[in-house]
């Protein structure tokens, strides 16, 4: 048996499997995120029940960030500076990590790549961007079958995009004020126009919407340039908004103008801009690199 977990900025799931099917639990819990001591002892008492009827081989974990997922570091495992109340500086993986267990450690948005691309809308690809936009944004980056990933990177919420004509927001990034997340993360949705992007009146619906699709379409056009990556999956409460990722698609070949890798221009919008396939990708994710450590190539 194979443990994973996915911490959220706002619930955490754990999950057991057996190494030979990742993509199968059969064991879940899922939990509010609250301070780092009563969220790891739940987690912990998760892997107890897990390992009741015989040890764990391996554990995965799939974290919000941002986090420090370089092997070599001596930070490794650790939630760094993050907006989350409470968590900057915690070790996370240390902390939830039996002796001795062998254990892999990635972001939340990186454990959701992986398991797109195994078990998902990425499967036939070798390299995959996975985009989470809602209460922050975020991207994970699988590139030739690999993931990309460090302390604190890859970072791609933060990017900073060309200003849609009709968008006079300031933005609300306390770093940067307009940068991606400061114009298109769920926040900054309900700050502009009073409701969340699912919600939105006929009014405004429509200019919202072209908005929005342009700055996805610059984080979607930026990664496809810099990574070769053949599909980007687009995750979510933001991109759930109805009409949002049709106008995505619709806005890319006008960012790319017919240049850029095979996947922008001559693949179809809708073959390169999908939805998530996965309830819980990054929990699959964390569960497939498990499995790798217990099984290499068995989940690949």
């Amino acid at each position: 048996m194979i443990a994973g977990v996915e911490t959220g900025g706002t619930k955490v799931i754990c999950a057991a499997a057996t190494a030979d099917a990742p993509d199968a639990p059969v064991l879940t819990r899922r939990f509010p995120t609250t301070g780092p001591e009563e969220t790891i002892g739940r987690i912990r008492a998760f892997l107890d029940e897990a390992a009741a009827d015989g040890p764990l081989e391996a554990l995965g974990v799939a974290s919000f960030g941002p986090v420090d997922a370089a092997p070599g570091s001596p930070r490794f495992g650790w939630v760094t500076d993050t907006p989350k109340a409470g968590w900057s500086g915690t070790d996370l993986l240390g902390a939830v990590r039996p002796d001795g267990l062998p254990a892999a450690f990635v972001s939340d948005v990186t454990g959701a790549a992986i398991g797109e691309l195994r078990y998902g809308a990425g499967r036939g690809a070798s390299s995959v961007a996975y985009a989470t936009i809602g209460t922050g944004v975020g991207v994970g980056l699988i590139v030739d079958g690999r993931p990309l990933g460090g302390d604190g990177w890859p970072e791609l919420g933060h990017l900073l995009v060309r200003r849609h004509p009709e968008d006079r927001y300031p933005g609300r990034c306390p770093f940067h004020g307009d940068c991606l997340e400061g114009l298109t993360a769920g926040p900054a949705v309900l700050d502009r126009w009073g409701v969340d992007a699912s919600s939105f009146p006929d009014d405004v619906r429509g200019t919202a919407l072209d908005v929005l699709a342009s700055y996805i379409a610059q984080l979607a056009y930026t990664v496809m340039l810099t990574t070769g990556a053949e599909r980007m999956v687009l995750g979510g409460g933001v991109t759930q908004a109805p009409g949002l990722l049709e106008r995505v698609r619709a806005a890319l070949p006008g960012l790319a103008r017919g240049y850029g890798p095979a996947a922008l221009t001559t693949a179809a919008p809708a073959d390169v801009l999908v939805p998530p396939v996965l309830e819980a990708s990054g929990l699959i994710g964390a569960l497939a690199l498990a499995a790798d450590l217990v099984r290499p190539g068995v989940s690949s």
